[in-house]
């Protein structure tokens, strides 16, 4: 929805803003409670501008355009690397805030924006989409696709949105609900929306950035831990026509197969029924194209659910799960694939960015695609075959030694079989690296990375076990695991837990070595970006944006922005002046579940709080620095269940409310962290939980999962963990 104000373009964004405020303050619910700002576009923009004419042949001559950002990853190689050096590392210690706007948003920020003609196109939460001025942050328009907050139930991982896609004159969005809509780049007026979804009875949803490219936009989808079935979609540019649609897993054999590759795929899925189960592979990051072979690459992510041994009790390789898979840009054809994992049992997705290069490889050149996916090995493949050439680990790797080059598989250590007893394992379904983007210089053959060791405690359901029979849970994560009792059992096995830990590593992809590697205190940090100034831009979970000498890992420059960064910086220059921006704003979700490992985090000192960061040669605008947060935890109501109750309230909340408000009821800021909960919400508890009175800012009924006395068993456990938190502090003040 877009609507058109008699309002001056320098007034409309400050009006929308604090009316937005105003309205979050009648807000009190348990998710993103703010993105109901009013569209508006500026007059001067109404369509007969012609913004935003991105094309193939631009994107393909990005270099001929230094100072643009024209696509996800600045060109088609998603390399991430400008060639912009007015920053390097001598004058990064004059970098200063050039401009900042206050996106009034508490939901984690994780767009990627294109930086074309002087105008910064991206999104934020909730698949809102926003055009500001990139020299002074005046806001152009915004399209707000109006997403029903309803709708985050059906969502793994929250409101989030990862960008946009620009071309020949348009702005392309996913939109959480699963919609592909097209609007103006000159005023955000609506060229034509498509509903993507295949099956409205599984939990699909659309968090990752479309791409364009050969007249068409490419889109995939999430919801693997809901039980979908993962596919990528190719729609007309102009029109929104469907050209094409590949599948990432087999379906129902009875049915048929939708082509070839189905049917190959098939073959290794052995025993059960997976189609039922949904069996997984969504493509919900990257999707890459390559006009050198008319090639697009999708990243697959993991299976439904997580353990082989419930999805394929017969074994097999389960194609196409964690596989980058090569389809015809115009066909959808498969031409070839590597999978990184076969049979995956770890959530190991392969979705993670992939990038293109011209390398010389064992004395030969070679056109290549690297990827560093969750599993901890980072892969060199030969793009024209699929032909694997390098695979070397970048993290530890406790679930398998290393990867046979013969054989191209990975030798798994048996000893981390968690089958009859859980088992510490790392990488953990956070990955060695995630979706946070890394950035190659292609000179140096050097890739720039966010890592982390991060293990997970691996089990199987314990009624699988029992009796050989797995029942999927609708409206819940479906992951095979014994999620219910994962605190429980975590705090049992606490003493054989892995240290976590968070680095940026630069890389040698060819030869595996570690040129070096800064140690963050935080294990989930944002995106990199890497210049020609021989510099490496990275924010962290802490606040601090940063920039790093790209030859030695040392740090040259920093700024405490008081907000986790997630999103990985871009630069542009306008009128010969280069500008470093970011977007900034903390995730929670299943992250979350993980908690805050003794952290100082941002959000739960200051609360979170979606900003643009725009930074600049002597910049010198002041930060608005947030007031700290009174984070105390009021006195419960009384406790009135019992041991078996609170038992199964702990089962009941892992479930269904730890990936938004965080494992043992303590979050890690972004969303409210129950403990905190003042009487007046504990009366309304069950209005909330299964009326939906909240529902408007996305904290959605549970009534089809939870009965009103597991509610109050919830609510009881809450309770339990609010008066065990403030154990310490009513010993210290003799209470």
């Amino acid at each position: 929805m877009i609507t058109n104000h008699a309002i001056p373009p320098s007034l409309r964004w400050g009006f929308a803003l604090a009316l937005t405020a105003f309205l979050s303050l009648f807000a009190a619910g348990c998710s993103d409670n703010s993105q109901q700002a009013t569209n508006s576009t500026a007059e001067s923009d109404t369509g007969t501008d012609p913004k935003g004419l991105i094309t193939d042949e631009r994107i393909i001559n990005a270099g001929a355009e230094p100072g643009n950002w024209l696509a996800h990853g600045r060109d088609f190689e998603e390399q991430r690397f400008s060639p912009l050096t007015q920053v390097d590392t001598t004058s990064v210690e004059r970098l200063g805030l050039e401009f900042e706007v206050d996106l009034q948003t508490n939901g984690a920020m994780e767009s990627t924006p294109i930086m074309v003609d002087g105008i910064l196109y991206f999104s934020v939460p909730w698949s809102i989409v926003h055009a500001v001025d990139a020299t002074t942050g005046e806001l152009i328009w915004t399209y707000d696709p109006e997403v029903p907050r309803v709708f985050l139930r059906r969502a793994c991982c929250g409101p989030i949105s990862r960008g946009v896609a620009v071309y020949e004159g348009n702005v392309y969005i996913a939109t959480l609900d699963g919609r592909l809509v097209a609007v103006t780049a000159a005023g955000g007026e609506k060229v034509w929306e498509v509903d993507t979804i295949v099956d409205k009875d599984r939990h699909y949803s659309i968090t990752g950035a479309p791409r364009a490219a050969k007249g068409k936009i490419y889109i995939g989808n999430g919801g693997a831990e809901f039980g979908v079935r993962g596919y990528v979609t190719a729609y007309d540019s102009a029109t929104g026509e469907q050209i094409w649609r590949f599948y990432t897993v087999p379906g129902d054999p009875s049915q048929g197969f939708e082509n070839p590759a189905m049917e190959l795929a098939a073959k290794t899925w052995k025993g059960g029924e997976w189609w039922k189960a949904g069996g997984g592979g969504t493509v919900w990051n990257s999707i890459v194209y390559d006009p050198d072979f008319n090639n697009v690459y999708l990243g697959v992510g993991n299976g439904s659910p997580w353990s082989r041994l419930i999805r394929s009790p017969g074994g097999g390789d389960n194609l196409f799960l964690t596989c980058i898979v090569a389809v015809d840009a115009d066909t959808g054809e498969m031409k070839w694939y590597y999978q990184t994992v076969p049979g995956d049992n770890w959530d190991y997705t392969a979705v993670q960015d992939m990038t293109l290069a011209d390398m010389v490889v064992d004395g030969e050149p070679r056109k290549v695609i690297m990827q560093a996916p969750k599993n901890g090995f980072f892969y060199v493949i030969d793009r024209s075959d699929g032909k694997l050439l390098r695979a070397n680990p970048f993290v530890q790797t406790t679930w398998a030694s290393h990867v046979d080059m013969e054989t191209g598989r990975p030798v798994e250590n048996l000893e981390m079989d968690f089958t009859e007893k859980p088992k510490w394992i790392l990488p953990g379904p956070l990955g060695g690296h995630d979706w946070q983007a890394m950035s190659f210089d292609e000179a140096k053959g050097r890739m720039y990375l966010p890592t982390q060791d991060i293990s997970w405690l691996y089990t199987v359901d314990p009624e699988f076990k029992k009796t050989g029979i797995y029942k999927r849970n609708p409206g819940l994560f479906n992951l095979g695991s014994d999620l219910a009792n994962q605190t429980i059992l975590v705090g049992e096995h606490a003493d054989e837990e892995p240290m976590s830990k968070g680095n940026l590593k630069a890389f040698d992809p060819l030869t595996g070595e570690e040129i070096w590697s800064v140690e963050h205190p935080f294990y989930w940090n944002g995106g990199v970006l890497a210049t020609a100034g021989n510099l490496v831009f990275q924010g962290d979970a802490l606040g601090f944006f940063s920039a790093y000498h790209a030859d030695t890992g040392e740090k040259l420059w920093t700024h405490n922005n008081y907000v986790a960064m997630l999103a990985p910086p871009i630069t542009y220059s306008i009128d010969d002046k280069q500008y470093v921006a970011i977007l900034a704003g903390a995730g929670a979700n299943i992250v979350n579940f993980f908690g805050t490992k003794g952290a100082d985090l941002p959000a739960l000192k200051y609360g979170n709080f979606g900003k643009l960061f725009v930074y600049s040669l002597d910049g010198k605008a002041e930060l608005t620095r947030p007031a700290e947060l009174d984070r105390s935890i009021p006195e419960p109501p009384p406790l009135t269940a019992s041991a078996d109750e609170l038992l199964r309230g702990e089962q009941l909340y892992n479930l269904a409310c730890g990936a938004c408000h965080g494992g043992a009821a303590i979050s890690s800021g972004v969303l409210p962290d129950l403990r905190m909960m003042p009487k007046a919400k504990h009366d309304i508890f069950q209005d909330i939980v299964l009326g939906g009175v909240f529902s408007g800012n996305g904290m959605a009924s549970f009534a089809d999962v939870l009965s009103p006395d597991e509610a109050e068993m919830v609510r009881q456990f809450v309770i339990a963990q609010a008066i065990k938190a403030r154990e310490p502090a009513a010993t210290e003040t003799g209470g």
